[in-house]
């Protein structure tokens, strides 16, 4: 088989099945497991899968930047962010998370509730300025544009100072097997920094999120509360999420 033939083989199978096992895929062709992971470093090199230990996952959608990821699934966006706003209690303390679905939380938030409102992007503060009775705290640091939100040490240490009710938290990519994942190791650092300073972390995810996934490990799946998705409840990957005791809070 021609390198141009395994890889459409490889990306068909990522396709139909959701991940690539190496030492599979070299058994069925009669190849060596070598020449299967130059193939699928190949592919992770131009963004078509992510490669993980073993084999490889789909790639997460929101590798893309910041304004191109607000035109991915914003319908799927906004389901999720309606239920996650029912999980804001009026004179509560909310640390919302960075990114286009935790902007679409800030902008469903009811513009007369009550609550104290704590966030590394500047994005999410801006879209709260005119809800009068929101009390917004910025946590300052570097800025990771990808995102719009700050991380680096100097944002970690002024998290460490705050508390809260519920962290909402945005990943880039939801498996059962890679876990909660994002882009990048810092981000990924400073989420987890924000969920120790809440009771409670619900993660905002997407269907497009689901099955995929990115570099960095956020959370393990004892870590969170639940999952916020608009993913179908039949979805394989949805149904392994629960075969694992992740509480899915379904999103319509």
């Amino acid at each position: 088989m021609l390198a141009a033939e395994r890889r459409e083989h490889l990306l068909g199978l990522l396709a139909r099945k959701g991940k690539i096992v190496a030492k599979e895929v070299a058994a069925e062709l009669g190849i060596s497991e070598d020449s299967v992971r130059r193939d699928l470093r190949d592919l992770a090199a131009e963004g078509l899968c992510q490669r993980v230990y073993g084999g490889a996952l789909p790639v997460s959608p929101a590798v893309a930047d910041y304004g191109a990821r607000q035109a991915v699934a914003p319908d799927g966006k906004r389901k999720v962010a309606a239920t996650a706003v029912g999980l804001v209690r009026p004179g509560g303390t909310l640390i919302l998370d960075g990114g286009t679905t935790a902007l679409a939380v800030a902008r469903a938030l009811p513009r007369d509730l009550s609550c104290t409102v704590i966030t590394h992007s500047p994005t999410i503060a801006a879209a709260l300025l005119d809800h009068p009775r929101a009390e917004l705290f910025l946590l300052g640091g570097r800025l990771f544009k990808h995102s719009a939100v700050t991380c680096g040490a100097a944002a970690v240490e002024a998290a460490q100072n705050v508390s809260a009710d519920v962290f909402l938290l945005g990943v880039t990519g939801v498996h059962p097997e890679a876990g909660l994942t994002t882009g990048d190791a810092d981000e990924a650092a400073m989420k987890r920094a924000l969920s120790a300073r809440a009771a409670e972390t619900y993660v905002l995810a997407s269907s497009e999120k689901i099955g995929t996934a990115s570099p960095f490990r956020v959370l393990p799946w004892e870590r969170i509360s639940g999952l916020i998705t608009d993913a179908d409840p039949r979805d394989t990957v949805v149904e392994q999420l629960g075969a694992l005791g992740v509480e899915i809070l379904a999103a319509v």
